[in-house]
């Protein structure tokens, strides 16, 4: 098993991801230069947070135009499994592997802290480990992470059951407390959250090793 870490200039959470994987997973990571115009062998792709590019003109703009990622969604579009935490979700909305858009807050701060995830479905490569209302506890690091996008999108979300992650406590403003969204065809996540930064026991919390572990479950049964 080998997931692959894409590393943007201005990444910073690419070695936690990696981290995520190789120890606290025991399983193989490697990471991909966003000049690389091929994955390579991997099984399944994180895109990291942090701030690609500077976050120049708006988080993930510049990023989506980077040599790797036509692999990423050729990669997608084939059925591979694709993660894209906090600027990672950015990006996958910028180069429309996922719908909506991630907007300044509403309180125009960045926020930084732990909060409570609710879980809305465990029928995804990401959360089949999970079980529908489980609450877990993950940080978030962001200054633009208030979901948005019409309201066909949201209704279509909401019908298809593609909302993977609410926030109990909404702390950006996002429309209908949305944390994390699927694709249409359910392998691909983004969210803003962390999962890599509550991975292991020395960070304090280990909720977010559910969504690696879930990512594993759903590799070996394919």
């Amino acid at each position: 098993m080998k997931i692959g870490v894409v590393v943007f200039p201005g990444s910073n959470c690419d070695h936690d991801a990696w981290y995520a994987v190789t120890h606290n997973l025991g399983h193989k990571a490697e990471f991909i230069w966003h000049g690389s115009a091929d994955l390579g062998d991997v099984d399944a792709v994180i895109l990291p947070g942090g701030f690609s590019y500077g976050d120049y003109l708006r988080c993930g703009a510049i990023a989506k135009f980077s040599a790797v990622m036509p692999a990423v969604k050729k990669f997608a579009a084939a059925g591979g499994l694709v993660a894209g935490f906090c600027n990672g979700f950015q990006i996958l909305t910028e180069c429309g592997l996922l719908p909506g858009a991630l907007i300044r807050n509403r309180g125009l701060k960045f926020i930084c802290k732990p909060v409570d995830l609710r879980v809305e479905t465990a029928g995804s490569p990401f959360t089949n480990t999970l079980r529908p209302g489980q609450i877990l506890r993950i940080p978030i690091a962001h200054g633009e992470g208030c979901y948005v996008a019409d309201d066909d999108t949201l209704d279509q979300l909401e019908k298809q059951r593609r909302i993977a992650f609410r926030y109990a406590d909404n702390p950006n403003g996002a429309m209908r407390d949305i944390a994390g969204i699927l694709s249409e065809g359910r392998n691909v996540l983004g969210m803003m959250p962390h999962p890599e930064r509550a991975s292991d026991p020395l960070m304090g919390s280990t909720d977010g090793l559910g969504i690696f572990e879930s990512m594993v479950s759903a590799l070996v049964r394919s």
